[in-house]
């Protein structure tokens, strides 16, 4: 079985889209569990609370990565990281019995691509993306690393991979609002010359 997640209801046609790889893919993971934190973006729900204005595409924030057993490890990279980006948050999880995959290697464990639309075989909502993603780490299928559990040698390499990240978003003003907002102590005051842009 694959599985996609997405916030939008009553898909029964997955279709490509223009992907992170530069072309048009459907990304899947063949574990349920893996495709939760795509429930919700950081960046875009803090954009659209905060009442920032924009039109274009969301950067995406993916704070996660897959430990020598192969499970998914989310790790919160500023206080309350996990409650912030996903309670409150629905969606859905649609599944597949079988793809063309594309081939491309992407490097993911146990994720898969399709340049094809794929017929959706299965749909679970899922009313709480936190309740689920905590679910799931009881069960022993996600590790979360709060941020309180990260060592100092880790949180100075997030603050510099933070200031890095904000310098190079010149042409993403929505990325840098989330960057400014939930790292503000990390980043330099806004410039007046800055704030007009």
């Amino acid at each position: 079985m694959y599985y996609h997640a997405s916030p939008t209801a009553h898909i029964r046609e997955l279709e490509p889209r223009i992907s992170e790889h530069g072309v048009p893919l459907i990304y899947f993971s063949k574990k349920r569990e893996n495709v939760l934190v795509y429930l919700s973006n950081a960046v875009e729900k803090y954009g659209r609370e905060t009442g920032f204005a924009w039109n274009g595409k969301w950067k995406k924030w993916g704070p996660y990565g897959f430990n020598s057993e192969g499970l998914l490890c989310l790790e919160e990279y500023y206080p309350d990281a996990l409650e912030r980006t996903y309670r409150g948050v629905s969606g859905y999880i649609y599944s597949a019995e079988s793809i063309t995959d594309s081939g491309l290697d992407i490097r993911i464990p146990d994720a898969a691509t399709s340049g094809r639309p794929v017929k959706v075989t299965g749909v679970e909502f899922v009313p709480d993306a936190c309740e689920a993603i905590l679910e799931a780490e009881r069960n022993g299928k996600i590790v979360i690393v709060r941020y309180k559990e990260l060592t100092e040698k880790m949180k100075e390499w997030i603050a510099e991979t933070i200031r890095k990240e904000y310098e190079e978003a010149a042409d993403h003003p929505e990325y840098r609002h989330f960057l400014k907002g939930v790292f503000p102590e990390l980043l330099p005051p806004v410039r007046e010359r800055d704030a007009a842009r």
